[in-house]
C-alpha cells in the first residue's frame, strides 16, 4: 500500500491494478482502521464514481493528469465545494462548503481522487490532536500515543495506509511535528509558495498548506501540482513552479548550520539528541560541511509565535458568531446572547484560551509591550536565518524535543505543550521552507524526524537533499 505514486500509476497503467481496485481496498483498509478516528468523513461513493471516470478516461487514450489515481485525504479546515468542512469544532457543525480551496481545485485538475476529511485540533490550535470536538485520533503504531497535531488526522491516514498521501496545514509545525510522531515526510512550503484561498485561518501570516507522504518524491509531485500564484490569494507567490518531482539529484557536498543551542535544550530528550548528533555525524563522514552558528534567541521562539498566532486568532475567529452560519445556541434569545452562548457553546476551551490570549495582547495599554515587540523579535530571526543562509545550504535540527507522547501526559501543563514546537515555530516566524524526515527510531520502535530547514523558495533543493537523505540514511519504519 505504500507504493511511491509513479510505480502505482504504472501498476494501473500495465493492467496490473485500477483505480476502483485501488479505492475499494482504501476503503476496506479505512473500515478496518475506525478506531484510529482519523477521519472524520468518508467520501466513499463519490471516490468509486471518480476512479470509474479516471478508468475509462485511461481507457479512451487520453492523456492522465500528474496526480492521475492518487488517493488523497484533505485536512478538515481546508473547503472542497459540497462537502462539510469544520476546523474540528462544533462552532461549525453542519457546515457545507459554497466553493473549492483552490489546492482542491489543483488536486482534482491533476486527476487525484479526494478520499475524505481528516480529523483535527480545533482551527488548527494543538500539539496532539486532543482538542478535536469530535475526539482524540490514535497513533497508529501506539493507540496510548499521540499522532501529533494541529494534523494528526491527515498524519495518521497516511502512516496507518488509509491513502497515498493527504494535505494538512502548518502555523507552528502542524505538518512537520506529526509527521516526526508517525514516521512519514510532511512539508511545510516557504509562506506564499502554495495558496491559502479556502483554508480556514487560524493565524493567516503564518498558516501554509503543505503534503503528508512515504515518499520524497510523492512530495514534490504534490507540491509541483499544488503550488503556484492564485489571484484569489494576495499573498500567494508569483515566482515559477519547478518540476520538484524531476530534479531530485542533489550532486554536491552540502554547507549545513546548527544551532548549538537547540541541541543543548533542556527540554530535548536524549534519545533526540543522540539521533540527530548521529545523522550530523554521518553527513560529516559523507563529506558535507556541518558547523555550528551561533544563534541565541530560542528561549523567544515560543513566547514570539504565541503572541502573535494569538492576536491573528482573535481577530480571524471574530467571523464565527452564531449569525451567519454554523453552530447557533439553542439558548439565546436576542443578539448579544447570540454572540455569547454560541461562541461560549461551539468554542473549545483552548480555542477560547487563544482568542482571549491574542484579545489581550492587542488590546489597549498591551499592544506596545506585547505585540509589538513581538513583531520586532520576528524581523530580528528573519535577518538571523537571511544570514545564516547566505553561507549555508540547510539548517538540521530536531523536529520534536521528544516522541510520540502518551494521552494526557502534557494536558495540564499548558507550557509543556507548547514547548513541543519549540523546533518548528521558526519555520513559521521567518516563512521559510521545512521539512520532517524519518530518519531514526527512539525507544519502543518510536520514530524520531529530523527537520532540515531552507531558504525562501528552495524547495527544490531542500526535497532533492531530502531524497538525497532518505536514500542513505532511512529506517525502516
Amino acid at each position: 500500500m505504500n507504493l511511491p505514486i509513479r510505480a502505482v500509476q504504472q501498476n494501473i497503467k500495465d493492467g496490473t491494478t485500477t483505480c476502483q481496485k485501488i479505492v475499494t481496498d482504501y476503503i476496506a483498509r479505512i473500515e478496518a482502521h475506525r478506531h484510529l478516528n482519523a477521519y472524520l468523513e468518508v467520501f466513499a461513493d463519490e471516490a468509486m464514481a471518480r476512479a470509474k471516470q479516471l478508468d475509462e478516461k485511461l481507457a479512451r487514450g487520453e492523456k492522465t493528469g500528474q496526480l492521475f489515481g492518487c488517493v488523497i485525504a484533505i485536512k478538515d479546515n481546508i473547503c472542497y465545494i459540497g462537502h462539510k468542512v469544520s476546523a474540528g469544532s462544533k462552532i461549525l457543525d453542519g457546515f457545507t462548503s459554497i466553493y473549492n480551496a483552490t489546492v482542491v481545485e489543483r488536486l482534482l485538475a491533476e486527476d487525484a481522487i479526494i478520499i475524505g476529511r481528516t480529523n483535527c485540533d480545533e482551527f488548527a490550535m494543538g500539539s496532539s490532536n486532543e482538542n478535536s470536538a469530535y475526539g482524540k485520533v490514535l497513533n497508529a503504531q501506539d493507540n496510548t500515543r499521540v499522532p501529533g497535531g494541529s494534523s494528526g488526522g491527515s498524519a495518521v491516514v497516511v502512516q496507518a495506509g488509509l491513502c497515498h498521501a493527504s494535505l494538512g496545514s502548518d502555523t507552528g509545525g502542524s505538518i512537520r511535528q506529526p509527521a516526526s510522531f508517525c514516521g512519514i515526510v510532511g512539508l511545510k512550503p516557504t509562506y506564499g509558495r502554495v495558496s491559502r484561498y479556502g483554508l480556514i485561518a487560524y493565524a493567516s501570516s503564518f498558516d501554509q498548506i503543505g503534503p503528508f507522504t512515504h515518499h520524497v518524491e510523492d512530495a514534490a509531485l504534490i507540491m509541483q501540482v499544488i503550488a503556484g500564484r492564485d489571484r484569489h490569494d494576495a499573498t500567494s507567490s508569483s515566482k515559477p513552479v519547478n518540476s520538484y518531482a524531476e530534479n531530485l539529484q542533489f550532486n554536491k557536498k552540502a554547507r549545513i548550520a546548527i544551532f548549538h543551542t537547540t541541541l543543548q535544550s533542556d527540554g530535548l530528550k536524549p534519545e533526540v539528541k543522540q539521533a540527530t548528533e548521529n545523522l550530523l555525524n554521518q553527513l560529516r563522514a559523507d563529506g558535507h560541511t556541518v558547523e555550528e552558528v551561533s544563534f541565541d534567541l530560542l528561549e523567544y521562539l515560543i513566547p514570539t509565535y504565541y503572541v502573535l498566532t494569538t492576536a491573528e486568532a482573535s481577530s480571524n475567529l471574530a467571523r464565527f458568531d452564531g449569525v451567519h452560519y454554523g453552530y447557533r445556541s439553542p439558548g439565546a434569545n436576542e443578539m448579544e446572547t447570540v454572540y455569547k452562548k454560541s461562541r461560549t457553546e461551539g468554542f473549545g476551551k483552548e480555542v477560547k484560551n487563544r482568542i482571549m490570549l491574542g484579545t489581550f495582547v492587542l488590546s489597549s495599554g498591551y499592544y506596545d509591550a506585547y505585540y509589538s515587540r513581538a513583531q520586532k523579535v520576528r524581523r530580528i530571526l528573519t535577518q538571523q536565518l537571511r544570514a545564516v543562509f547566505k553561507e549555508y545550504d540547510f539548517i538540521i535540527m530536531p523536529t520534536a524535543p521528544s516522541t510520540a507522547f502518551q494521552f494526557g501526559e502534557k494536558t495540564s501543563n499548558p507550557v509543556e505543550m507548547y514547548l513541543a514546537d519549540i523546533y518548528t515555530v521558526l519555520a513559521n516566524l521567518v516563512g521559510i521552507p521545512a521539512i520532517s524526515l524519518p530518519l531514526a527510531k527512539g525507544g519502543e520502535n518510536l520514530p524520531i524526524g529530523i527537520q532540515i530547514l531552507a531558504d525562501n523558495f528552495e524547495e527544490e533543493k531542500l526535497l532533492a537533499f531530502s531524497e538525497l537523505l532518505m536514500q542513505q540514511h532511512a529506517v525502516a519504519q
